[in-house]
């Protein structure tokens, strides 16, 4: 027997220890299910549970649990993500409490401190995701750089180089000067903000004359190599291939022509800059000019500044910007609001440097990644986001993988001291292939941490090896994860997944929105406003949070975070919970009785009727990923129809003296509750196997149990069209008591019109219509003869209503009670003329207290005529 009050902490104690040890979480061995497979979005071990894993996590296990009742052998497979840059962090600021640096303790000691804190620490969010009751099968749990991944990405390293994919080169990328690393274009974000553009003379040598340039950081004019204007631009043409003297450093530059110049951006003439900037190093290289870097790793300038050599890149810009408006050569400062590149890690702003790194070719690698979106291989759900997918692709620039950091998959690159020769290969070589020498040095740089992510949907099925799991469930069935990092890492696996199995990585791509706090903001620590989702759990439950994450979410939105949503999620539990503990306090004596057809009564045939058609209805909307709304269908049949109507129902069967109308009773309460508890189970995995181990006959746990395919019941039209009638019914004769002010305990006789189809009908429900509807008596015509003239009365669709006045309330004391209600409205009334008839009160009152007395003194009125109309009916009715 369930207890009297649900208490998810009690019910959620345990639970999820006693799925492990029965390993439910591990996909069937037998080759005849039908594989389905799910990859998490490896958490990073730095990090802990938030709002969005929550999420992300919640939609995974719906679907896996769904797959999982359906028979297929189910393989959700979790993982973390070693996160060069945020753990390297996390170990840089443990050592400097200890007053050190990485380099005071050197490589071999770094990362042993590394490997350390990630066995204290690194688990810490995979136990945080069982608390949402992630079935996750744990016992294949990956780590991206567990031996076997690294494997994976030493191998794909070296294929790619060796076919000429992967090279070393200079050019400029994105350089973090807090982390000291460099950054791909997808770690970069972008923020538009106000800042300054300077408009500033560059003086033409041997001439009278300047050219105009207008720049967004003056500072990096240090290392400007030429100035360029369009070739079209009639404002310059005399002027291309004439010398330009660099101010402040007065350096000789050429004044170029190239088609990238914006005529009517600023003056039409722009700074090349080729070593701090990624259009200008282009531009560079297409006009071979010189490139010419005047930073240092911490944004600091070098020694190619000249006398700003040493100072902070913004206190050189102050400088710069002083000396040139000294000199006359300053022409303009306008306000201009920018696109400013930030770390994705620490939000420092990131700066354009020429650096010696390591890039894959990417235009042949995107190629066939594009034609498997287009040729639907791999489909995106909402479809909408392959639009982001193919603008990145198709203009995808070659990825920058090498990481200045010591925590990573380290280049399988190695470098002969004597000759300088590299060697690409998995291990180191013995000896250089060129000279013989054996001394070698493996590269220091590890690879971006999105390069192994690339490879997770294979490299954790066993690749390169051909392991079982890999042949069984590679391609992966369903990716889930948010909008924010379709270029970051669906893309990457597309690619690498054709190029190194030459198969796509999964077949569906379950793109979620984000959620946001209650006033629409992204959840942040500057912001204060996240929501701990251990927090929601420990307040309400794993199932109320979970259920109120989905309900509403529909796929590739964003949401809101409201509390209000979480109570009412634990509210639906409860309305669960108690649903459950009364049929199984009124079903004890359950026999296993199964009746035939004939034997349902008219409710129980709408019941089963109307669950077969939500088992269909949610089964094709899940079939499609849209989670939040196959979560409100199964809300509203349950709440609505199960519990608010059929239970009611029920209870003419269950209490009644026929036997056999009790067992079917019974039968019908079980099998609907216990297909209701399996729809809801994926939603709210530990409510459900909770009530589910305390149903008779069913031996199973809910999580292994079937799901529901066809419901317990052929859909019946007819059968739905005739009880909803009658609850149309009841529904009328309680508003009608209601308008009234019926007492609750006075009972009227009912009379029903209706033709001939509802006439059978309406007899067969005269026991709900009795109990429900507050019957005396239930009268069904085919006509209005005989219903007395003062009756009161509604209409449905089908059904009129029909009842006696006197039934409903002794007409004295009703009109002694609106006469009393009458009083004090008017006194009301009264109260708020005087005060608005009283000049003082309205020159000195607040206008919003005179508008709330305006609105009171309208609303009795209002309230006043209503009782005054009821007043004269009831007179009419009694004279």
């Amino acid at each position: 027997m369930l207890e009297k009050n649900y208490d998810p902490k009690v019910a959620e104690t345990g639970l999820y220890e006693e799925w492990l040890s029965q390993g439910y979480f591990k996909p069937d061995e037998s080759l005849e299910k039908q594989p389905f497979c799910i990859v998490i979005p490896p958490p990073n071990i730095t990090g802990q549970l938030h709002m969005g894993h929550a999420l992300d996590v919640t939609l995974q296990d719906i679907i896996i649990r769904f797959k999982r009742m359906q028979g297929f052998a189910a393989l959700w497979l979790p993982g973390t993500d070693h996160a060069s840059i945020a753990t390297e962090v996390k170990i840089t600021e443990k050592l400097a409490d200890e007053g050190l640096n990485k380099y005071d303790i050197g490589r071999d000691k770094f990362l042993e401190k590394a490997w350390k804190w990630k066995g204290e620490y690194g688990g810490k969010i995979t136990e945080q995701l069982k608390k949402l009751g992630a079935s996750l099968d744990w016992s294949r749990e990956r780590f991206t750089m567990d031996e076997g991944c690294n494997r994976a990405v030493v191998e794909a390293f070296v294929k790619l180089y060796d076919k000429g994919l992967i090279y070393r080169g200079e050019r400029t990328i994105n350089w973090c000067p807090v982390c000291k690393t460099a950054l791909s274009d997808a770690e970069v974000e972008h923020e538009n903000v106000e800042g300054n553009l300077w408009k500033i003379k560059y003086p033409l040598k041997d001439r009278q004359e300047w050219v105009t340039v207008a720049t967004t950081r003056p500072e990096t004019m240090l290392g400007d190599t030429a100035v360029a204007v369009h070739p079209d631009d009639g404002r310059y043409n005399r002027l291309i291939g004439a010398t330009i003297i660099l101010p402040l450093l007065n350096k000789e530059i050429p004044l170029i022509a190239d088609s990238y110049v914006e005529m009517d951006f600023g003056t039409g003439a722009v700074k090349i800059t080729p070593a701090h900037d990624h259009n200008d190093f282009e531009a560079s290289v297409r006009n071979n000019l010189p490139k010419v870097c005047v930073m240092n790793e911490d944004a600091t300038m070098n020694e190619l500044a000249g006398i700003y050599s040493g100072l902070d890149r913004y206190e050189a810009r102050k400088k710069i910007v002083a000396d040139l408006k000294s000199l006359g050569l300053l022409v303009d400062v306008d306000k201009h609001n920018h696109s400013v590149g930030q770390c994705y890690r620490c939000n420092t702003v990131v700066e354009p440097i020429i650096s010696k790194q390591w890039f894959v070719d990417m235009k042949p690698l995107a190629a066939p990644a594009i034609q498997a979106v287009r040729d639907e291989k791999v489909q995106f759900v909402p479809e909408r986001f392959e639009k982001i997918y193919f603008n990145w692709m198709e203009n995808i620039k070659d990825w920058c993988i090498s990481r200045q950091l010591w925590w990573g998959h380290r280049i399988p690159a190695f470098y002969c001291e004597r000759c300088g020769h590299l060697t690409v290969l998995p291990e180191a070589p013995e000896n250089c292939s060129v000279c013989g020498c054996s001394d070698l040095k493996q590269d220091e740089d590890v690879l971006d941490t999105w390069f192994s992510s690339a490879l997770w949907p294979f490299s954790t099925l066993g690749w390169p090896d051909d392991t079982n799991d890999f042949k069984r469930f590679y391609p992966t069935s369903v990716l889930v994860t948010g909008y924010d990092i379709i270029f970051f890492w669906v893309a990457r696996m597309i690619f690498s997944g054709i190029e190194y199995t030459n198969d796509i990585p999964f077949r569906k791509v379950l793109i979620h929105g984000i959620i946001r706090d209650s006033e629409g903001r992204k959840m942040s620590k500057s912001l204060g406003n996240g929501i701990d989702p251990l927090e929601v759990i420990e307040k309400y439950g794993a199932d109320a949070l979970r259920l109120s994450l989905i309900m509403g979410n529909s796929p590739g939105n964003d949401m809101r975070f409201y509390w209000e949503k979480v109570e009412s999620s634990r509210n639906f539990a409860n309305k669960v919970w108690n649903a459950s503990r009364f049929i199984l306090m009124n079903t004890q004596d359950n026999d296993a009785y199964e009746p035939q057809k004939s034997e349902f009564s008219l409710a129980d045939r709408w019941i089963l009727s109307r669950f077969n058609g939500t088992v269909i209805e949610v089964t094709e909307i899940m079939e499609k990923f849209d989670l939040g709304l196959a979560a409100q269908k199964i809300y509203d049949f349950v709440w609505s129809e199960f519990c608010d109507w059929y239970i009611e129902f029920s209870k003419t069967g269950l209490y009644g003296t026929d036997a056999k109308e009790k067992r079917t009773t019974i039968w019908v309460l079980h099998q609907v509750l216990s297909g209701v508890l399996r729809l809801l189970h994926p939603f709210m995995p530990f409510i459900t196997c909770e009530i589910w181990k305390r149903l008779d006959g069913l031996n199973d746990n809910i999580i292994v149990s079937e799901w529901p395919l066809n419901g317990i019941h052929t859909s019946c039209e007819f059968e739905e069209k005739h009880m909803s009638a009658i609850i149309d019914v009841i529904k009328s004769v309680r508003n009608i008591r209601l308008e009234m002010q019926v007492q609750p305990g006075t009972k009227s006789k009912l009379i029903l019109v209706a033709d001939n189809e509802y006439h059978n009908v309406l007899l067969e429900a005269k026991p709900y219509l009795e109990k429900l509807a507050f019957a005396s008596d239930v009268q069904i015509q085919e006509d209005k003869k005989g219903v007395a003239v003062n009756a009161v009365s509604a209409v449905t669709q089908f059904i009129q209503i029909f009842m006696p006045l006197e039934d409903l309330v002794d007409l004295k004391k009703e009109i002694g009670r609106l006469a009393d209600e009458k009083r004090e409205l008017e006194k009301e009334i009264d109260r708020a003329r005087t005060k608005l008839q009283n000049e003082s009160f309205i020159q000195r009152a607040p206008r919003s207290v005179v508008d709330e007395e305006i609105a009171k003194e309208a609303k009795y009125v209002a309230m006043l005529e209503k009782v005054n109309d009821r007043i004269n009916a009831l007179t009419k009715e009694e004279g």
